[in-house]
């Protein structure tokens, strides 16, 4: 799939990204690229191989990932909070990150 700079301009503006002129002649290709390889691994017959699920122990033996979707009752204000270096008012309180 070819993708233009005219693409790159819808693109940026769904991202709200102001972009110029010299930065959508060079996305353009790059991003063309990445679409054809992706095409190629599409193209690619997956259906004998077992899907993953967890990783494998130091020893290559297979691990349980998953575990049975049981309903369990919530941890609750009082003990959640109860290691917080700074509990307030039922909240975890945290030091102020914007300006």
């Amino acid at each position: 799939m070819n993708i233009t700079e005219a693409d790159i301009e819808k693109i940026a503006q769904l991202a709200h990204l102001d972009i110029t002129d010299g930065e959508r002649k060079m996305f353009a290709p790059q991003i063309s690229e990445i679409v054809t390889y992706v095409e190629q691994l599409e193209a690619i017959d997956t259906s004998p191989v077992e899907p993953a699920l967890g990783g494998l122990t130091r020893e290559g033996e297979r691990t349980e990932s998953s575990r049975p979707d049981v309903v369990e009752p919530s941890l609750g204000q009082k003990l959640a909070l109860d290691q917080a270096p700074d509990p307030a008012s039922g909240h975890f309180r945290v030091p102020k990150v914007l300006g």
